[in-house]
């Protein structure tokens, strides 16, 4: 390895170690400092949320070297939508608490077990999804989603239910298509290159600038099976533009089932 390549491996790697440091460092001091915030309205949670997002974006510019740039945001719908964004890391779990007004995720139950991040999903009215809950889980996150709407709120869903390494690719779940065709919303799909910067399952960060890019929106009325061909062709497409862009390579994609992506076991039969 030249020594100019290794010294940028050992920056980096310095630089992913203090990340991780100050990242834990600054999420218990903030989680703990928000703590009385349960018992207040949740636009002040809220506020308090925001300002952790911002802090975490001030070290991964500061200690990992990762900056991020918004594109074809002016393709935002008007009014109430659905934001449809491809999973990759963290990084994109959190970035809208601060590029929308009042966002709501749509997350698994898993993550509500988090030591007090829990109750501050619950506090914030993030729609939480059993997996394994069915039918009814279904129809609690629809009624849900109604709500969140006619609260003026916008929906953001990944897709894929989990994070996806970059060069793999798993089905679109179907609770996208219900919540299309229940609230009768236009959907804007998202695509960005996180995980090429903050790769999954390790702690080291690759400096560079992470690009989060709104495509063309879907209109209402679509059939199930049009909108979620046309909604796997847009982003899966955007995705592969993105990736060359960045890496000057075409894009090799191996495809893999949920539960290979999700860390699960295999489902019976």
């Amino acid at each position: 390895m030249s020594a100019p390549n290794q010294a940028r491996n050992q920056g980096n790697t310095l630089g992913s170690a203090a990340y991780t440091v100050a990242f834990y460092c600054w999420a218990i001091a903030v989680a703990l400092a928000l703590l009385p915030t349960l018992l207040l309205p949740r636009a002040v949670l809220r506020a308090g949320v925001r300002f952790w997002t911002r802090g975490i974006a001030f070290l991964l510019r500061h200690l990992a070297g990762i900056r991020w740039r918004l594109e074809g945001w002016e393709n935002a719908p008007e009014g109430n939508y659905i934001l449809v964004c491809k999973h990759q890391s963290e990084w994109e779990s959190e970035i809208f608490i601060n590029l929308l007004r009042d966002p709501v995720y749509i997350m698994k139950k898993e993550l509500t077990r988090i030591p007090v991040y829990g109750l501050y999903a619950y506090k914030m009215g993030m729609i939480i999804i059993d997996r394994e809950g069915g039918a009814g889980a279904l129809r609690r996150m629809l009624r849900d989603a109604e709500a969140a709407v006619a609260a003026n709120r916008t929906l953001v869903i990944f897709p894929e239910g989990t994070r996806v390494n970059p060069r793999e690719r798993v089905p679109y779940q179907s609770g996208v298509t219900a919540l299309y065709r229940t609230l009768g919303l236009p959907v804007l799909p998202m695509v960005h290159n996180s995980g090429l910067h903050w790769p999954k399952r390790t702690f080291r960060k690759i400096p560079g600038t992470i690009v989060l890019r709104a495509l063309a929106p879907i209109p209402p009325g679509l059939s199930r099976e049009e909108f979620m061909t046309r909604l796997e062709e847009t982003m899966e497409g955007a995705w592969r533009e993105l990736y060359r862009e960045e890496t000057g390579e075409e894009l090799v994609q191996r495809r893999i089932e949920f539960y290979e992506a999700a860390g699960l076991p295999p489902p019976a039969g």
